[in-house]
């Protein structure tokens, strides 16, 4: 997501200070606004029984907080304007207005989209003859600079059309209002705000029967819009290719085990793969030296080893030229032990996600805690999650990755039985279904007869895609033998994901009910 600045505070004096007639600071919409935004919404559209719900606001805010703008008089709120940012490549000059919206659902906002679309404008009619809405136009100006969008787009009424509706058509309408024959409120506004009219929309909102459900077509052009440099190098693939490690557990010291990770590090990297995915507690084959100690005491010991295994394996990442996704290992700090994944990144930098669901028998065998926060990892082919083991049991943490563009889901994973087994890839073949992303799960086969809780392995590495026609048909892009050490090498295309979004048999991020339930994540970021 674009780090987007809040617009500020026009003035920070206390208003109950000030006894002046007016006292007006323009801002952001936040959610405890929806009263006072009601009692505006309900006197404006009162003849269009359109009034926006709470659900419709609580949404709109929490998909796009930056582009609803208001303006308060000593704490209440006279002055409101809407915003998406859009792809409107996506949807042409031929929509409407519920198009725009997604019927309220606003899964039109995209991020990445060039075109600032105004969904609406209202001002309480006491206060229409402060040019509130110039400033509402401006702050959205503003905005579009400094978000470097190409352009404001919007549909806008025209009120007075129904009083000619017998005389002319609306595009002789336009022509008389451009040329000051006729004054239209709305369309007068707009044109003295620099937009241009690019048409006239048929239908477009069928409640708006003062402008016959017409709507001109207007655009403001953003003069300092910069396009976005297209690489020749270094821009993000289409086609991206995992390797993972379906990893054998044999007794070993420091320098066999790094030496294990470079051997699969090594032809992985040379058929020019971007990820390497190790297993979850790869580096387990060090706990067997203190077998004499407790469980819980052994493996603070392996803790010690996890910093330098991870500085290892970055020089591996760099020096091979591939992103590493090191598996998991044991940390403790601040006397608490977890499980911790790192991305080492080809370009020498390096990130974690700590294991947030520890599995009753870490808890219980090594005194484990679970992790507070959910990270989105940046890489040179886009975004990417990783869920250690049991996360990817809990669908609510691959949603809220999925929100947030991640494509790419990796799961490394550690396994006794075959139950234990299928539940991690049941779970992680319906979170690549229902958030239309690609999932990779790695884990560990053989056994470590001197470390406790390692007597037993299962696993069958793969990687799993949604289940539509440019897919498999079973969902699985790449499957290793079951209980076998070796690496499987697959070619993933993200391009499929954008098409399946749009056109899809089922659309799974599009259709969620969203006016029904949604998902909020309460806890670090």
């Amino acid at each position: 997501m674009r780090e987007i600045d809040k617009l500020p505070l026009q003035n920070n004096a206390n208003p109950e200070d000030d006894d002046s007639e007016y006292h007006l600071q323009i801002r952001n919409l936040v959610l405890n606004d929806y009263v006072g935004f009601q009692e505006l919404s309900d006197l404006t559209y009162s003849k269009m029984n359109d009034s926006w719900t709470k659900e419709q606001f609580e949404q709109l805010v929490n998909t796009f907080s930056e582009g609803q703008i208001c303006i308060e008089d000593k704490g209440k709120v006279v002055a409101v304007a809407l915003a998406l940012i859009v792809d409107y490549s996506k949807y042409g000059d031929n929509h409407t207005y519920l198009q725009m919206v997604d019927n309220y659902k606003f899964t039109t906002h995209d991020y990445n989209g060039t075109v600032l679309y105004g969904i609406d404008v209202f001002v309480h009619p006491e206060y229409r003859g402060l040019r509130l809405g110039r400033r509402l136009y401006d702050a959205r100006k503003e905005l579009c600079e400094n978000l470097n969008l190409k352009s404001i787009i919007a549909g806008g009424r025209i009120p007075g059309y129904k009083k000619y509706a017998q005389e002319m058509t609306p595009r002789t309408y336009l022509l008389k209002v451009k040329n000051k024959e006729i004054h239209d409120n709305v369309l007068n506004f707009q044109l003295s705000n620099d937009f241009q009219v690019r048409k006239m929309l048929t239908n477009y909102h069928p409640l708006d029967q003062e402008s016959l459900s017409y709507a001109s077509l207007l655009e403001w052009r953003n003069i300092y819009y910069e396009p976005k440099e297209k690489k020749i190098i270094g821009k993000e693939k289409s086609i991206v290719r995992l390797g993972i490690v379906q990893w054998q557990m044999r007794p070993a010291n420091l320098e066999n085990l790094l030496s294990q990770v470079e051997y699969f590090t090594d032809p992985i990297s040379s058929y020019n793969a971007d990820f390497l995915l190790l297993p979850e507690f790869f580096n387990m084959p060090l706990m067997g030296q203190y077998n004499k100690l407790s469980t819980a005491d052994a493996i603070r010991q392996l803790a010690q080893y996890t910093e330098e295994i991870r500085e290892k394996i970055l020089e591996y990442a760099i020096s091979y030229n591939i992103n590493i996704i090191a598996g998991s290992m044991p940390v403790h700090e601040n006397g608490n032990l977890y499980n911790v994944s790192y991305l080492c990144r080809r370009d020498g930098t390096w990130d974690e996600q700590y294991k947030l669901h520890p599995t009753p028998s870490e808890v219980q065998d090594y005194g484990m805690q679970g992790g507070h926060a959910l990270q989105i990892f940046d890489t040179d082919v886009g975004k990417v999650g990783i869920l250690i083991c049991y996360d990817v049991e809990f669908p609510e943490l691959a949603r809220l990755l999925a929100a947030q563009g991640v494509k790419i889901l990796f799961v490394p994973y550690l396994t006794d039985t075959p139950n234990s087994f299928h539940r991690v890839k049941l779970c992680a073949q319906a979170r690549a279904i229902e958030n239309e992303c690609y999932v990779a799960i790695g884990g560990s086969v053989g056994n470590l007869p001197r470390v406790s809780n390692m007597g037993l392995q299962y696993a069958q590495s793969a990687v799993f895609s949604p289940s539509d026609f440019a897919f498999p048909k079973d969902g699985i892009v790449s499957e290793a033998t079951a209980n076998t050490e070796m690496s499987i090498i697959a070619d993933i295309n993200l391009d499929l994901l954008k098409e399946l979004h749009e056109q899809g048999s089922v659309q799974n991020i599009k259709d969620r009910r969203q006016d029904l339930y949604q998902l909020k994540w309460v806890g670090n970021k």
